[in-house]
């Protein structure tokens, strides 16, 4: 368990065996030690690790600098917001919800069904909202994590609503970090974008105070809309605004790829389906047959659905058909393998189809490069949308934003009264506070020029500090949430056994940080995600490092031994309590 090369790393002795002088300490053997677990985030992470870490002899916090739970649920507000993966796939494990409305949720009710995870398991004691952490220091005589956190106060000032500010200090034992790469977002670098005299909106910052999205846009119906960007959220946006305005124009610089509802066709035939029939066909054979389909898809479930839902057999074949499609996907990703050529072939032909009308925008939106090297979105009345009368769509570069437009390189202008910037969050995963290790190693350091750690969970030099969604944990289809499960069981497990053995502190090694790095950096180049795209998997960039996938399919996260069978004892430094 020790290293002798490494200077705090101390090995666990047995003193009668050294002949030292036995002291017997005074708790039974069974007995956890108190250890003080603070968690940054109140989104999925956060809420994931006040479940799990509800054990004996902790004292828990978590910290939100929100005014509500749900983290990027609860931020993201912006006009056609819902999940883009199935509903029923974007789900907790253990809190299953047979009620969603319809195939892709929208986002109050993911951020209802959040809220209602918290109620049932009462986090709401351990959570404090409107506390930002402003900078976190590792103190190595103590083990612990010395915190200075910034809350809200109401102002001393009379008759006014200002809001004030004060830091105080905390400490912890365990350290978590739920903060995800959806949490620091970015207005687009433009000239002259303070300029803009109109209503100016970023996707993550829609703020509709008290009332949904379609009561703040109601009276709309005369404006002319500017949408920047061709990412999930710009795809979501479009459609979701085109029967509610004058016009929308959209400004698109990149190409993506742009898939129907993951398998509509089959979900209906699902629907109507005995679930104890024989050879039932697995969606995962449809990924790419269907994409053609032409008809609406299934969207809103009815209350016989979620009726049918109730049955477990049902529910289980229908989970597990959903899950088999999303986890099949994986095999396109692969260079030049039949399902990426497939798939190029497939939503080449889908794409052009529903841009019938406009068969000149396919030339700007159908990539040269492989089919998810951007993230693979499945875009509803997308394409529609780009087709219809009232959307202009427009590939020329933006050259500036003047006081009531936009104008493009190609010396034309467009007045706006309205401009909505879908132009993503800062993906570099470096914390937005100073975070300080060992020997006085700051995590913005560490991570130059790109972030390193072991199984997307820890990195050495920062002790008794896990990550949730932290660098190379997101996936490329499906959901993010068995992942989530997995590192919060990792630090559960971290804390049980500092807990059980009276350790200060705990710690991976650097040889296995630059183990998982060394195969990082040779997984990928075999993935269309390599190829030449700007995605945010890669910092925004066309080419470089993939700092945001892991390296294979989630189901083979969700099985890493290391995660179901406890701490390895090799890769980790452990420090003896006081």
């Amino acid at each position: 368990m020790g290293d002798a090369s490494h200077p705090e790393s101390s090995i666990l002795t047995n003193d009668l065996a050294g002949g030292n002088d036995f002291k017997l300490g005074g708790f039974s053997i069974d007995e956890y030690r108190p250890i003080r677990v603070v968690v940054i985030g109140a989104g999925f992470s956060g809420i994931i690790a006040g479940i799990r870490h509800k054990i004996p002899n902790i004292n828990l916090t978590i910290y939100d600098k929100n005014a509500g739970i749900g983290g990027t649920w609860f931020t993201n507000k912006y006009p056609g917001l819902a999940c883009d993966i199935p509903s029923h796939c974007y789900q907790l494990t253990f809190e299953v919800n047979t009620n969603w409305s319809s195939f892709y949720a929208p986002g109050p009710e993911i951020q209802a069904y959040l809220q209602s995870v918290v109620d049932k398991y009462k986090l709401m004691r351990y959570i404090k909202l409107q506390h930002r952490i402003v900078h976190a220091r590792y103190d190595e005589p103590t083990g612990k994590w010395h915190l200075r956190i910034r809350r809200s106060t109401p102002s001393q000032q009379p008759n006014t609503e200002q809001v004030d500010f004060e830091e105080f200090e905390d400490f912890a034992d365990i350290l978590v970090t739920g903060i995800g790469s959806l949490s620091r977002w970015k207005w687009p670098d433009i000239e002259g974008l303070r300029h803009f005299e109109g209503s100016l909106f970023h996707t993550a910052d829609f703020d509709v105070g008290e009332q949904t999205w379609q009561e703040a846009t109601r009276n709309w119906e005369d404006k002319r809309v500017g949408v920047i960007g061709v990412g999930s959220s710009a795809i979501q946006i479009v459609p979701a605004l085109q029967p509610r305005v004058a016009k929308i124009i959209t400004y698109v610089k990149g190409k993506t790829w742009i898939s129907t509802p993951f398998s509509s066709s089959k979900l209906a035939e699902l629907m109507k389906r005995d679930p104890d029939a024989e050879n039932c066909a697995c969606l995962s054979t449809l990924i790419i047959t269907e994409v053609t389909d032409t008809k609406p898809s299934i969207d809103t479930f009815t209350e016989e659905n979620k009726k049918a839902f109730k049955d477990p057999a049902f529910y289980k074949q229908f989970r597990h058909e959903l899950e088999s499609d999303l986890n099949s996907v994986h095999h396109a990703i692969m260079k030049g393998t039949e399902q990426q050529l497939a798939a190029r072939t497939a939503f080449t032909s889908h794409m052009k189809k529903k841009l019938s009308k406009k068969p000149w925008i396919a030339d700007y939106l159908i990539p040269d490069f492989g089919v998810a090297c951007r993230r693979l979105t499945a875009g509803p009345g997308y394409l529609e949308a780009l087709c219809e009368d009232n959307v202009d769509f427009i590939p020329a570069h933006i050259k500036r934003i003047t006081r009531n437009g936009i104008a493009t390189v190609d010396g034309k202008h467009e007045d706006l009264d309205v401009i909505i910037c879908a132009t993503g969050y800062d993906y570099t995963y470096q914390l937005d506070f100073p975070m300080i290790g060992r020997n006085g190693i700051t995590i913005q350091e560490k991570w130059s020029p790109h972030p390193a750690t072991y199984l997307a969970v820890c990195t050495d030099g920062f002790p008794n500090w896990f990550m949730a969604l932290g660098p190379n944990s997101g996936v490329g289809s499906g959901s993010l949430l068995v992942v989530i499960e997995r590192q919060i069981d990792y630090a559960v497990q971290a804390t049980k056994k500092l807990q059980r053995e009276r350790l200060k502190s705990i710690e991976i090694k650097r040889r296995a940080v630059q183990d998982f790095d060394e195969y990082l950096e040779h997984y990928f180049p075999n993935t269309v995600y390599s190829e030449r795209c700007r995605s945010w998997y890669k910092m925004g960039k066309e080419d470089g490092r993939n700092v945001a996938l892991w390296p294979g399919q989630r189901l083979i996260y969700a099985d890493t031994p290391l995660f179901q069978h406890g701490w390895l004892q090799d890769p980790v430094f452990m420090q003896s309590a006081p």
